[in-house]
């Protein structure tokens, strides 16, 4: 079915081809026509499955074709879009921007770690949507820099992101100064029950749009977990990215410090890597991003930031070199691989103290994560302190890395839930 068939108008349609756009995903072909009617929306969809266009070419069309004398792109913004985190609204704003190309768009965007004096001059030159984090609009209302008075679209994207970021009072602030004869848009990968609070409170007879058909993450997704002692963490990343440098690598740490460490070690061991964390100013995290997105940097490594502010095509692998305090993180780290029907991976380096969150994790995904012992990292071979024992060779597991084989052909393994009890990792080891 193309898009035309949604009720989009030639010149919406016009720049697809060229952005990649061939046939509508599930989600795009059942939202848009419910934003063109001009319903509320309330769509739950898994990770890269298209959201942005969801909401976004609808929303184009309703403001520059379908009611294009209400207001013209001035200093009060005919849509607002409110994203969780800064490089989600730089990457919405630049979608946005492509879609609307053909009629003249005027999107800006509002984030913070930038200068305020730029977006009051980008606001001030007339905007037809402004795409902004909470935190920062909020910082532009109590200047009155922005006037939101003339808002007919609100789309909140990541609507359980925002919560889980403790967003709700700043959101609750906005909506206030909002018309409240608005159309309101809410995406989320979840429909917790705080998401159907903040679509009750926010909405309209909403119109429920569910894509994920009772999935939790892409089936596309190979999941996998290496066992290891904390303090050899960092050398078994090294050892499992050290087999193919070209291989783009995303990597997530519990904290910006051990980000920083994680990072330095890689970048001592040879290995093309930067990061990204709250701690780094805005133009270092957009440098370092473009950088991955270019090639020029093979491995990203990234706090919970990251998670869903990153909009990564055919991203094969994700390591998580800590896992994440709450199982619900999981499903968001590793969403940024196995998108739109892409084969990812997602590898998980776990100590025997993470041993209660990765049983948390399999029963949110609803099935055990296989268990492969690397080679000379295995937990139970890990050097204890005191044992005046020296450490193992890493051996020559070079196949105990994403995309390769890591076991002797032949051998069969069973996933195992919770523990430690899987299969090892077979290898050649090489000459001294």
């Amino acid at each position: 079915m193309p898009f035309s068939a949604l009720g989009l108008s030639p010149a919406v349609t016009s720049p697809l081809g060229r952005l990649g756009y061939t046939q509508p995903t599930a989600v795009q072909s059942k939202a848009i026509p419910v934003v063109l009617e001009g319903r509320d929306l309330l769509a739950r969809a898994e990770t890269g499955t298209g959201k942005t266009a969801a909401f976004g070419l609808p929303m184009i069309e309703r403001l520059l074709i379908r009611h294009p004398g209400r207001t013209g792109a001035g200093r009060r913004p005919r849509a607002l879009v409110l994203v969780p985190t800064r490089e989600l609204a730089l990457q919405v704003n630049e979608a946005l921007r492509a879609y609307g190309a053909p009629l003249h768009l005027r999107s800006v965007a509002i984030v913070g770690g930038q200068a305020m004096g730029p977006q009051v001059k980008a606001i001030g030159q007339g905007a037809h949507v402004v795409v902004a984090t909470p935190g920062r609009l909020i910082d532009h209302l109590e200047r009155r820099t922005v006037d939101l008075s003339a808002v007919e679209i609100l789309v909140l994207d990541e609507a359980d992101r925002m919560l889980d970021m403790g967003f709700l009072p700043p959101l609750q602030r906005i909506a206030a100064v909002l018309p409240r004869d608005r159309q309101t848009l809410l995406l989320s990968a979840t429909f917790s029950k705080e998401v159907v609070a903040l679509s009750q409170r926010f909405t309209r007879d909403p119109v429920s749009v569910d894509v994920t058909a009772g999935k939790v993450v892409p089936a596309t997704v190979t999941h996998r977990v290496h066992p290891v002692a904390q303090e050899r963490k960092r050398e078994l990343l090294t050892h499992l990215v050290d087999g193919d440098r070209a291989r783009q690598t995303l990597v997530f740490c519990r904290t910006k410090h051990g980000s920083n460490r994680v990072c330095d070690h890689l970048v001592r061991a040879g290995v093309r890597a930067a990061a990204i964390h709250g701690n780094k100013s805005q133009g270092a995290r957009t440098r370092a991003l473009a950088d991955f997105k270019a090639g020029r940097v093979t491995v990203l490594v990234a706090t919970d930031l990251a998670a869903r502010g990153l909009d990564i095509d055919q991203l094969p692998v994700v390591i998580n070199f800590d896992l994440p305090m709450v199982a619900d993180d999981y499903v968001h780290r590793i969403g940024r691989t196995g998108r739109a029907g892409a084969s990812g991976e997602a590898v998980s380096l776990v100590s025997r103290d993470e041993r209660g969150m990765l049983s948390e994790i399999q029963g949110r995904l609803g099935h055990p994560i296989e268990v492969v012992d690397v080679d000379g990292f295995a937990a139970d071979h890990a050097p204890r302190a005191g044992d005046g024992r020296p450490a193992p060779r890493p051996g020559a597991a070079r196949h105990a890395r994403p995309g390769y084989r890591t076991q002797a052909p032949g051998r069969r393994s069973t996933p195992q839930r919770g523990g430690f009890a899987g299969r090892r990792a077979q290898a050649p080891h090489r000459a001294g």
